[in-house]
C-alpha cells in the first residue's frame, strides 16, 4: 500500500529524471495522503560500451557486474573518481570517467571513512578491554562505523555489532551527514505500522524488507529525509517522516553521587570488591556540558595484597583515598598527553628510604649517600605511567612511589593496566579539567 509512485518514462535505455512529480515515502499500512514532491535533475548515463560494476572504489575490487551504454545509473554519491551507485538492489562502484552526468547537481559526497593505523585491532563485543574480542581489524582497513561511544566506535563487523577503539581508527572525509555518527543515546522507534526498507534514500528503490511499529532502528546517518540504517547486515533506508528520534534517560553513573570532586571535571576510579583482592575495575568519566559521561572501562590490578587499610612502606598494598594527578613518565618519547611529561633515563630512581631527605621524590643516581634504597625507574612497568599524588607531605615510612602504571598482575602498591589503556588514558587527561583518581573497595564508595 504505497500509494502514488514516481512517474517513470523510458526513453531507449534512459531515464529522464528530470521530472518532478509527486511520490509518497517508503511505507506500508498508513492511512491517508502522505504524498510529497520529487524532484531529480541530474541524469547519469554511461558513455562507455560496457562498464565494469565493483564491489568498492577501486579497480582492485571484484566485479560484481557490469552497466552497458546508454545506460542511467542510480548515484547515491561520489567518493574520488568512482560513483557509489544502487546495483540491481545492492550497493556497487563504477568509474565516474565513463559516466556522464547532466544536470544542476552533484551527488552528495561519500560518507566519512575510517581507517584502522594500528597494525591489528581487536574488535570486541562492548566499548572496553574487559569485553571479550570476536575478532580483528588490520592496517588500512576500512570500517563501517555505527555510532561512537565515549573512546570506542561501535562498527558493523561481518553482520554483527563490535567495538573498536577509537584510539586506533582514522576518521577523514567531507560528508553532507554528520561527520561523526550518531550519539549512542539515541532512540529511533518505528512509528508506523509498517514502514518498508529501501535499498536508496527514495521511494524509487527496490524495497529490500520492512520494519514494524515499534521496532528499535540501527541508525548510522540521515539524508535528507530518509535515516540510514543496518538491517539485517546490509545498508538500508527508511522515511523518517515514521521514525521517532527521542534521546533515552542516560543511566546514573557512580560519580553522579560523589560530593567531594570539587571542580574536578575528570575522574579515574579504580575499585575493587574487597580490601583483599589484586584484581580492580577501571573506569574514567568526564564531565560535559554539566553531565557527567563515562569514557572507558578496562581491567586493572593493584598491590598484591589488595587496598591499604592504612598504607606503609612495603606492605604490597595500593592506598585508598581521592588523590590529584602528579607528573606523566615513560621510556619512550611522550605519547600525546596533556600532562607534564617527563622521559626517563638510565638514571632514573625514586626514592624509597624513609629516612632519606628525599624520601618520596624522583632523583637521579649516584646516591652520593643521600638514600640507601631507591626504585629503579627504568624499568618496562614504567613504559607509561602519571605520578598518583600519594603522601605528598612525605611522612616517613607511609609509602612511598605510587603510580599508575603498565601492568596486568599485580603491583607493589601501584595501579596498573594494560600499555594500550595506559596511553589511552594519557591522551584523555587534560590538567586544566583537574583530574583527580579515586581508588577504593565497591562497599566504601558513599565517602566520595
Amino acid at each position: 500500500m504505497e500509494g502514488k509512485q514516481l512517474k517513470k518514462l523510458m526513453v531507449g535505455m534512459a531515464l529522464t529524471a528530470t521530472l518532478a512529480t509527486a511520490v509518497t515515502p517508503g511505507f506500508g499500512s498508513i492511512g491517508g495522503n502522505q504524498g510529497k514532491a520529487y524532484a531529480a535533475t541530474v541524469t547519469y548515463k554511461v558513455t562507455a560500451s560496457k562498464l565494469n560494476v565493483r564491489s568498492g572504489a577501486g579497480t582492485t575490487y571484484g566485479i560484481i557486474g557490469s552497466v552497458v551504454k546508454g545506460q542511467t545509473l542510480s548515484v547515491m554519491s561520489k567518493s574520488g573518481s568512482w560513483y557509489k551507485i544502487n546495483y540491481n538492489g545492492r550497493t556497487g562502484y563504477v568509474s565516474s570517467n565513463y559516466v556522464q552526468a547532466s544536470g544542476t547537481a552533484t551527488p552528495p559526497a561519500e560518507s566519512t571513512t575510517y581507517t584502522v593505523t594500528a597494525s591489528t585491532l581487536n574488535v570486541r563485543s562492548g566499548a572496553g578491554t574487559n569485553y571479550a574480542a570476536i575478532g580483528s581489524v588490520t592496517k588500512g582497513q576500512k570500517l563501517s562505523v555505527v555510532s561512537k561511544s565515549g573512546s570506542w566506535y561501535k562498527i558493523n563487523y561481518n553482520g554483527r555489532t563490535g567495538y573498536v577503539s577509537s584510539d586506533y581508527v582514522q576518521a577523514s572525509g567531507t560528508t553532507t551527514a554528520p561527520t561523526t555518527p550518531p550519539a549512542e543515546s539515541i532512540t529511533y522507534t518505528v512509528t508506523a505500522s509498517t514502514l518498508n526498507v529501501r535499498s536508496g534514500a527514495g521511494t524509487s528503490y527496490a524495497a529490500i524488507g520492512s520494519v514494524t511499529k515499534g521496532q528499535k532502528l540501527s541508525v548510522v546517518s540521515k539524508s535528507g529525509d530518509w535515516y540510514k540504517i543496518n538491517y539485517n547486515g546490509r545498508t538500508g533506508y527508511v522515511s523518517s517522516d515514521y521514525v521517532q528520534a527521542s534521546a533515552t534517560a542516560s543511566p546514573k553513573l557512580v560519580v553522579d553521587s560523589f560530593k567531594t570532586l570539587g571542580n574536578a571535571q575528570q575522574v579515574i576510579l579504580v575499585t575493587a570488591d574487597n580490601y583483599d583482592t589484586k584484581s580492580a575495575k577501571i573506569q574514567t568519566f568526564e564531565k560535559v556540558d554539566g553531565k557527567w559521561k563515562q569514557v572507558l572501562t578496562a581491567n586493572g590490578v593493584l598491590g598484591q595484597k589488595g587496598f591499604a587499610l592504612s598504607k606503609k612502606e612495603g606492605d604490597m598494598e595500593s592506598p585508598t583515598g581521592k588523590y590529584t594527578i602528579g607528573t606523566a613518565f615513560g621510556r619512550y618519547a611522550n605519547p600525546g598527553t596533556k600532562l607534564p611529561y617527563r622521559k626517563i633515563t638510565a638514571n632514573d630512581v625514586w626514592v624509597d628510604d624513609s629516612k632519606s631527605s628525599l624520601y618520596n621524590t624522583w632523583q637521579q643516581k649516584p646516591a652520593n649517600g643521600r638514600w640507601t634504597s631507591a626504585e629503579n625507574m627504568d624499568i618496562p612497568a614504567y613504559d607509561y605511567g602519571f605520578v598518583i599524588n600519594y603522601n605528598e607531605s612525605r611522612t616517613p615510612g607511609k609509602g612511598s612511589a605510587i603510580f599508575f602504571h603498565v601492568g596486568t598482575n599485580y603491583t607493589a602498591g601501584c595501579t596498573a593496566t594494560s600499555k594500550e589503556q595506559v596511553v589511552s588514558i594519557l591522551k584523555w587527561l587534560n590538567p586544566e579539567k583537574n583530574p583527580v583518581i579515586i581508588q577504593s573497595p565497591v562497599s566504601e564508595l558513599d565517602k566520595y
